[in-house]
């Protein structure tokens, strides 16, 4: 999350007249992501999240997303829903931008996992898989493979900028990833972007999931592996064994991986760190000025690569 966009106060209560959520008490930016502007709304009826979708994510897929946070969480997940105007629409217009208010989710995000909050983030993915099964509708994944290769056009004439070698070094990973890519595996709705900052605890409790904006139709095992690399990797970009153990151990508990999901998992979880390297390097090399959020260092993910680079199954995982 983050804040792009100003909202003028005028523009705020006008834009909040078409909901009964009482009168504004505060409105403040959120500077945490690299994607929206959001910002943690006040009213007389509690607390909620305001999103202004910036350019990165189309207006026609709006639908898709705010369908399924509704779809999900009639399902059982905790997961923020889109609240709706008088008029029944929960999709708007504010500052020029597509906007929507969604319900505020209570809890922490662990800043440094334990094994514990893999192992609850397991079961949970494998529950998401299982709701988003009957989801009507359908977006397909623009940031796997076929997206990478324009972003990486992008900013292969600034990436030695970055670090000397990079530039060709992602190139080769590009091709041999390509290459292999994996294509009649179990597919369904998934998140695409369950990062720590993503999921909510409580004490002992995971309270829920949020931020589906890159939520899309691909294979299932994909999913886990961004989470792999999203929650099993250590400060210093060594492996965590003990967490992967408690992350796929709990989703297969819940879900059943046939032998090729297995197989396929360390090009999945390499594809996944290259997709992260190419988006960050984008936003490093395209940073807009003014933006209030930091963008993220891609080099975390270039470490990450050359670790699954070198696996050649789940062993390299300390998997059986």
């Amino acid at each position: 999350m983050a804040v792009y966009t100003e909202v003028p106060d005028s523009e705020l209560e006008a834009f909040l007249g078409a909901y009964d959520l009482g009168r504004v008490m505060s409105c403040k930016g959120i500077a945490e992501g690299v994607e929206n502007s959001n910002f943690l709304l006040r009213t007389g009826q509690g607390a909620f999240i305001l999103t202004l979708y910036e350019k990165r994510v189309k207006r026609e897929d709006l639908p898709f997303f705010l369908g399924l946070m509704d779809h999900l969480a009639a399902r059982g997940i905790h997961c923020p829903t889109p609240i709706k105007r008088r008029d029944g629409e929960t999709l708007s217009e504010l500052c020029g931008r597509p906007a929507a208010i969604i319900s505020f989710l209570e809890g922490l995000w662990p800043r440094r996992p334990t094994a514990r909050h893999c192992q609850l983030l397991g079961a949970a993915l494998a529950r998401m898989h299982f709701a988003g099964a009957d989801f009507p509708l359908r977006r397909p994944n623009n940031l796997s493979v076929e997206g990478w290769h324009p972003l990486f056009q992008a900013c292969a004439g600034r990436a030695d900028s970055v670090k000397a070698g990079l530039a060709e070094e992602v190139a080769r990973e590009l091709a041999a990833v390509s290459d292999s890519w994996p294509g009649d595996l179990a597919t369904g709705v998934i998140h695409a972007d369950l990062f720590p900052d993503n999921v909510f605890f409580l004490g002992d409790r995971l309270s829920g999931i949020i931020d589906f904006y890159f939520a899309c139709n691909d294979s299932l095992a994909y999913d886990l592996g961004v989470c792999l690399n999203a929650w099993c990797f250590e400060p210093d970009h060594s492996f965590n064994a003990t967490k992967a153990r408690a992350l796929i151990g709990a989703y297969r508990r819940q879900r059943y991986m046939p032998p090729e999901e297995i197989a396929a998992l360390p090009l999945l979880a390499r594809g996944s760190a290259l997709r992260f390297l190419l988006t960050r390097l984008y936003d490093w090399l395209h940073h807009p000025d003014g933006a209030f959020v930091k963008p993220k260092d891609p080099l975390e993910y270039l470490h990450k690569l050359r670790f699954h680079a070198k696996v050649r199954d789940m062993a390299g995982y300390g998997l059986g």
